[in-house]
C-alpha cells in the first residue's frame, strides 16, 4: 500500500476494513498516541465521525477507556461491558456515541508498539454483544497490529525525517528551509509589508574556542530563549551556527524597536563559565518587504543580510536597517574585495618602500613597506583604497603573509648587496593579531631569509593597541620584542590611547600622526609635539614625524628635537626597483 503511494490514513483504514471483513460483525478502529501521550484517530471507515472527534486529544492514562488504558500499560485490555466497566465510567458520553450510533456494548484494544518498545497507537475491535475476543480474532488482530506498527513507524521516520529538514535540533526552532518557506508563504498570502530581522550572536567563534562548544551551545540556547520571549517560537528560527532569523509580521515601522527589545534580552542573560562571565550580545540586520514589490523573496534575503553585514562591520551589538543608500556602501566593499581576492591570486600584490630619514643628513636609515595592488590594467591602488579588506580576517591574513615574505626577499637582496638601511617596517592588522601565530611567522619568514630581527620593524596602529583585546596584542608584542624585534606604534595620538598603554606595553618607536606635523606652524601641532618629543626621550623612544611635506616643516621638527621623519619631502613609496636605485645612489654617495 504505501510503496504505491498512498497515506499513512489509506493504509490505516484498509487495514481495518480487512480486519472487518475478517471478524464479521466487528468494527475496528486504529487511533495514534502523540509524544504528549494524547490520543487521535487515524482510521476507522465504519467509526462514528462524533465518536471520534470526541475521542480526538485525550491524553492515555490508567482507567481512560479501553484505547487510553491499552495505550498506558501496553498491554491489551477487554471491556465486555462499556457502560459498567470502572475504564468507561468517566468516558459515559463515549459509551452512548457507540451505542446510538453503532449499538456497541464492548470494546476490545490493543496497544502498538514501536521496534524500542514506545507506544505508537491502539487497534480497537467494538462488539454489539457484551463479549471479549475469540482466538481467531487474536489471531487476526495480531496480524493487523504488525502491519499497524510498520505503518506507523514509517510515518514516524517520515515525520522525524521532515523535523530535521525543517526544525533546528539543538533549540527546537525552525531552521534556514523553515524560515525561506515561511517568508515564502507569507509574501504570496498577504499583500501588506512585513520585516524581516538576522541576529549574529557576537564573538560566538571565540568562546567556542576558548571554552569548547558544549559552552557556546548553552549561548545558543540563552539567545534563543530571549528571541522566544519578544517574538514567540513560531516566528523565530536559527537558520546557522550563530545566526537567528524573525519574521515580523505585524507592523514592519518598527523594527528597530522590536530588534532592542531582543538585544535587551539577550544582554540580561550571561553564562558563568568557572571564573569567566559570558555576556550574551548579537549583531542585528533588517529589511522591510513589500510583497508587491517584483525583486521577490530571494532580495528581501539579500537585504536582511546585507544590514546584517553591515552592522558586524560598523556597528557591532547594534540594529542596521536596509537601505538603497547601504546597499551601495556594501556593493562597493564587495567590489574591493573582490579586486584584491584576484590581485592575490594572480599575484598583483606588491609592497612599495618609503623611505625614512634623519633630519639632520637626509640620510635613509629606514624604509615602510606599504601594501599595493596592481589592477589588471596596470593601475596602482594604495592601502588606502582596499582599506576594507584588510578588515576581512582572511584576506588580511593573506595580504600580510605576502607582504612579509616579498619584504623578507627584498631585505635579502639589499644585503646581498651591501646597501646600507638600518630597518625595514612592516603594518599589521587585528586580523593578524586574531589569528594568535603572528610572531612565529614573522620570526620564520625572515629567519628563513637570514634576516636579522633587529632590522625589522612591525608597525601597531594606535586602533589595534587599544582594543579591548589588547591583551593578546600586547603578549604578542613582547613576544616580538624578546625575539628581537622592534615595535612601532603608528598613528599615534588619533585615538585614545593614553601614557598607561605604553607603560603596560613598551615599544620602540612612536610615530607622529600627519594631522600634528600639519598644525605645527603657529598651531597647537608644535606645542603637542614638543611634549610628545619629550616623552620620548624620558622613555627612551625613538621618534618619527610622519606626513612631512615641506621643508619648513622638516626644520621645525628638527628645531624641536625630533631626529627622524618621513613624508613626501623626502620621498614618495616607490616600488622594489626604484628603492633598490635610491639605496644603490646613496651608497655611492657615501664612499664618494
Amino acid at each position: 500500500m504505501l510503496a504505491r503511494g498512498c497515506s499513512v490514513r489509506e493504509a490505516g483504514n484498509h487495514i481495518c476494513s480487512h480486519a472487518e471483513q475478517m471478524a464479521e460483525g466487528v468494527l475496528c478502529s486504529l487511533v495514534t498516541v502523540d509524544r504528549s501521550g494524547h490520543l487521535h484517530p487515524l482510521a476507522g471507515p465504519t467509526i462514528s465521525k462524533e465518536y471520534s472527534a470526541a475521542l480526538d486529544g485525550i491524553a492515555i492514562g490508567p482507567g481512560v477507556g479501553s484505547c487510553g488504558t491499552a495505550a498506558f500499560l501496553g498491554q491489551p485490555i477487554a471491556v465486555e461491558n462499556i457502560f459498567t466497566d470502572p475504564y468507561w465510567l468517566p468516558y459515559r458520553a463515549l459509551a452512548d456515541i457507540l451505542a446510538r450510533e453503532h449499538e456497541v456494548k464492548a470494546c476490545w484494544s490493543s496497544p502498538i508498539l514501536q521496534s524500542d518498545g514506545r507506544v505508537l497507537g491502539a487497534f480497537g475491535f467494538y462488539y454489539k454483544e457484551n463479549r471479549g475476543p475469540t482466538e481467531d480474532e487474536r489471531m487476526i488482530v495480531a496480524e493487523c497490529v504488525d502491519l499497524c506498527s510498520l505503518v506507523l513507524e514509517r510515518e514516524e521516520m517520515k515525520a522525524e525525517n521532515q523535523r530535521l529538514a525543517y526544525f533546528d535540533i539543538l533549540t527546537g526552532l525552525g531552521n534556514r528551509a523553515n524560515f525561506i518557506r515561511t517568508v515564502e508563504e507569507r509574501a504570496k498570502n498577504n499583500p501588506d509589508p512585513f520585516g524581516i530581522l538576522l541576529i549574529d550572536i557576537d564573538h560566538l567563534g571565540q568562546i567556542n574556542d576558548a571554552f569548547g562548544h558544549t559552552t557556546g551551545d548553552r549561548l545558543i540556547l540563552e539567545a534563543a530563549h530571549a528571541i522566544t520571549r519578544i517574538i514567540g517560537p513560531e516566528k523565530s528560527f536559527r537558520v546557522d551556527a550563530d545566526e537567528f532569523a524573525v519574521l515580523i509580521d505585524n507592523d514592519p515601522s518598527d523594527l528597530a524597536a522590536v530588534c532592542t527589545s531582543i538585544l535587551d534580552a539577550m544582554a540580561e542573560r550571561s553564562l558563568q563559565e568557572n571564573s569567566h562571565t559570558l555576556r550574551l550580545s548579537a549583531s542585528c540586520g533588517g529589511a522591510i518587504c513589500d510583497p508587491l514589490h517584483p525583486s521577490g523573496v530571494p532580495s528581501y534575503l539579500q537585504h536582511a543580510n546585507l544590514a546584517l553585514h553591515h552592522a558586524k562591520q560598523t556597528a557591532r551589538g547594534s540594529f542596521v536597517l536596509y537601505s538603497d543608500e547601504l546597499a551601495g556602501a556594501v556593493t562597493e566593499r564587495f567590489r574591493v574585495l573582490q579586486t584584491v581576492t584576484n590581485a592575490l591570486i594572480e599575484g598583483r600584490i606588491e609592497p612599495h618602500y618609503q623611505p625614512i630619514v634623519r633630519l639632520d643628513t637626509k640620510e635613509i636609515v629606514g624604509l615602510e613597506a606599504l601594501c599595493r595592488v596592481r589592477t589588471a590594467d596596470g593601475q596602482v591602488l594604495s592601502a588606502g583604497m582596499f582599506a576594507e579588506a584588510l578588515q576581512d580576517a582572511s584576506l588580511g591574513h593573506q595580504l600580510t603573509n605576502l607582504m612579509l615574505k616579498q619584504v623578507a626577499g627584498d631585505m635579502r637582496s639589499w644585503r646581498d648587496q651591501d646597501l646600507p638601511l638600518s630597518y625595514v617596517s612592516v603594518n599589521v592588522s587585528m586580523a593578524d593579531f586574531d589569528q594568535g601565530d603572528l610572531r612565529a611567522r614573522i620570526s620564520q619568514i625572515f629567519s628563513q631569509e637570514k634576516v636579522p630581527p633587529e632590522q625589522v620593524v612591525v608597525e601597531v596602529t594606535e586602533t589595534v593597541y587599544m582594543d579591548e583585546r589588547d591583551s593578546k596584542v600586547g603578549q604578542t608584542i613582547e613576544g616580538m620584542r624578546a625575539d628581537g624585534l622592534l615595535v612601532a606604534l603608528d598613528d599615534f595620538g588619533t585615538g585614545y590611547a593614553s601614557l598607561t598603554h605604553l607603560l603596560n606595553f613598551p615599544v620602540d618607536i612612536v610615530k607622529i600622526d600627519k594631522s600634528f606635523v600639519d598644525r605645527m606652524s603657529g598651531g597647537p601641532g608644535e606645542v603637542i609635539i614638543k611634549a610628545l618629543l619629550g616623552m620620548a626621550s624620558g622613555l627612551g623612544v625613538r621618534m618619527v614625524a610622519e606626513g612631512v611635506e615641506t621643508t619648513d616643516q622638516a626644520l621645525r621638527l628638527q628645531r624641536l628635537g625630533c631626529g627622524f621623519a618621513q613624508g613626501y619631502l623626502f620621498g614618495r613609496p616607490a616600488d622594489r626597483d626604484t628603492t633598490t636605485e635610491i639605496l644603490r645612489r646613496q651608497a655611492q654617495q657615501r664612499s664618494a
